[in-house]
């Protein structure tokens, strides 16, 4: 599946308001601490499923990098680029690119 169908798909499935509610909701449960909370699950389960559709998997070589799974949540949820939760997997990709360029 393309980038541009796992949005589109998205997009159907969970409205502009819904989206953005549920970035909101990471917000404020990153803001409190709540490591447990539902919406942190349900954005893993989401990106989980974005992931599969781009046939992602860690490439071996820094230059051929694909960063298009976190590029659609981008892209699909408004503002998720502010979340700990997207910081954490932007930092996790840099680290392995790290990795893989030191050695």
């Amino acid at each position: 599946m393309t980038a541009e169908e796992t949005i589109n798909v998205l997009k159907e499935q969970y409205n502009r308001n819904l989206r953005k509610q549920l970035v909101q909701a990471l917000l404020k449960d990153e803001k409190e601490n709540l490591a447990s909370a539902q919406s942190g699950h349900f954005i893993n389960q989401i990106f989980s499923y974005v992931l599969k559709n781009a046939n992602w998997n860690i490439t071996h070589s820094s230059d051929e990098w694909d960063d298009k799974p976190l590029s659609i949540m981008k892209e699909v949820f408004p503002k998720i680029e502010t979340t700990t939760w997207y910081k954490d997997k932007k930092l996790s990709t840099d680290k392995n690119i790290d990795v893989f360029v030191g050695e």
